[in-house]
């Protein structure tokens, strides 16, 4: 078979299975000598038994044959040649390469990585920051705006679906179906036997033995309607409540029996790249001032970056924190048995102190979390600026509200502390602290940052809803449950950063192991994270 042959074979075998090619990633393909067929064959069953993005990328040739890769690309393939070289670590510190398909990791040498930086400028932009749009509204007026709110943003989301064309108003189907008892049936209204697509808030979900009951509520009225057969069943299994959902029911006499369900959800897309190799490196949840606060694994890190001979670091231009930077006081019953900072001022003090070791070069952009000072309902505020003036002073540091964007080299970031996440892991089937990141795609699917109203996470009542996700983001950036995870969901990178603070005593009775004095630095130009160990 003529080469030619070969790939526009491959190519027709990628279309066939609902497949398509990264330019970049056709480019590798062409310069194969290797079968391609056969490697193609290879990605997508790989992908398909992963449940992975539709679009085959570099990363995904990389995993079944040895390649060549183009110089602008050159770095992933430099990474995966590296070796260990023990007597080259700084500091016993490692870094791991983290596969977005697998849990295992590659341990490198960062003297080993040798690449030229390109002469590009770095940049940065603040998208969105939720502090600037605070507007509270007092009362039951004000959780009306939040939902209406919400139930506008979503809907717009859903409205680019072809079947958001048929989306009827709840009030319309209750209607047709009393005129359809009175006999006063119009012949093109759709009942009985066809189906209606609806779209609103999930306001209940019960699960029987044999079906799970959903109470839809739009702006017009509230519908009950149950998923009987096993696939809807376990999609309806996996919303969460007061979430926006569109669904496909059919009318079966007293019952709204569920066809299909669609949740507003992200789509597979190509992320956004910076054009050089600078690098941002995310962290969270420090809890400085606890007794359990790992001080010396975070002092390894400060010295890290400002390590001279490390060529990683020499490509580091951001840092992000994700919130719960101090321990706090108060936040839980006897947590002063728990502190080494008994005060929030020496807590303070003692953060700027740390903070204040980080290279001038590198610009970093902080949230806060719910042990911060400032308010704890979502959205957050900044941390007060007459609590953390020193670190508004500093020209480095951009203090930002919970959740904020930020857009850095062209990558969009969206940082979120986390608060959520113990709602969803609570109620949704098979969700664990244990694997944040499952817990972070569900947010994804939903696209709201903390859907659930009225469970362990405090939500104001905002105006607008500023937790819908509108802006796709290429990286997710969160933590709040110590545990370090990390996945890709349609060419979104899932980032949960981990902590800083050794395992406490709630978190013994609860069975969460923290992963703990673990840095991720992601390459921005590919999207590749790391995970840098200071625990060792």
């Amino acid at each position: 078979m003529s080469f030619q042959k070969e790939i526009s074979n491959a190519l027709s075998y990628l279309t066939a299975h609902g497949y398509q090619i990264h330019p970049e990633a056709f480019k590798i393909l062409k310069n194969l000598d290797s079968n391609i067929m056969e490697i193609i064959q290879k990605v997508v069953k790989f992908k398909k038994s992963h449940n992975d993005t539709n679009i085959i990328l570099i990363e995904d040739i990389r995993n079944f044959c040895t390649i060549n890769i183009p110089n602008e690309v050159a770095i992933s393939n430099e990474l995966d040649n590296l070796t260990v070289s023990d007597s080259k670590l700084q500091d016993n510190n490692t870094i791991k390469t983290i596969n977005e398909e697998i849990q295992e990791f590659e341990i490198i040498s960062t003297q080993e990585i040798t690449i030229n930086k390109p002469n590009y400028r770095e940049s940065f932009k603040i998208i969105y920051d939720s502090a600037d749009y605070i507007d509270p509204e007092e009362g039951i007026n004000g959780y009306i705006s939040l939902f209406k709110s919400r139930f506008n943003q979503s809907l717009k989301i859903l409205s680019t679906r072809p079947e958001s064309k048929r989306i009827n108003k709840i009030s319309s189907i209750k209607r047709k179906i009393k005129q359809k008892n009175n006999n006063y049936l119009d012949n093109n209204l759709s009942v009985n036997g066809n189906t209606s697509i609806i779209a609103g808030l999930v306001m209940s979900k019960r699960s029987k033995k044999n079906n799970i009951e959903l109470a839809i509520d739009d702006l017009t009225g509230i519908i009950n309607t149950i998923a009987l057969n096993e696939d809807t069943i376990k999609l309806v299994s996996k919303l969460t409540l007061d979430q926006m959902v569109m669904l496909e029911i059919e009318n079966k006499g007293i019952n709204y029996v569920i066809k299909n369900v669609v949740s507003p959800d992200i789509p597979d897309h190509i992320p956004n790249k910076g054009k050089s190799d600078a690098y941002v490196v995310l962290i969270s949840d420090l809890h400085i001032g606890s007794k359990y606060f790992k001080e010396n694994e975070f002092l390894k890190f400060l010295n890290w970056l400002n390590s001279s001979d490390n060529e990683i670091v020499s490509k580091i231009n951001f840092l992000c924190i994700g919130g719960d930077l101090i321990d706090g006081v108060g936040i839980f019953p006897n947590q002063e048995k728990e502190l080494n900072d008994s005060t929030i001022y020496q807590q303070m003090s003692h953060l700027t102190k740390l903070l204040e070791q980080i290279p001038k070069k590198i610009h970093v952009f902080v949230i806060p979390g719910n042990h911060d000072l400032g308010r704890r309902a979502l959205p957050q505020p900044a941390i007060p600026k007459k609590d953390a003036g020193i670190l508004y002073s500093w020209k480095n540091f951009t203090m930002l509200g919970n959740p904020s964007y930020i857009e850095l080299n062209g990558v969009k970031i969206l940082m979120y502390h986390g608060q959520g996440l113990d709602d969803i892991i609570a109620t949704i089937p098979g969700l664990s602290y244990s694997n944040p990141a499952e817990a972070m795609k569900t947010l994804l699917k939903a696209r709201h940052l903390s859907p659930i109203y009225g469970q362990r996470t405090p939500i104001a009542p905002e105006k607008d809803d500023m937790m819908v996700i509108t802006e796709i983001p290429d990286i997710f950036h969160s933590g709040h449950v110590h545990v370090m995870d990390v996945q890709s969901y349609r060419g979104t990178l899932i980032v949960n950063s981990g902590t800083w603070q050794d395992q406490t005593p709630f978190q013994q009775t609860m069975g969460i192991m923290p992963t703990s004095g673990i840095a991720i630095a992601v390459n921005l130009s590919t999207l590749r994270p790391f995970q840098i160990d200071f625990s060792q």
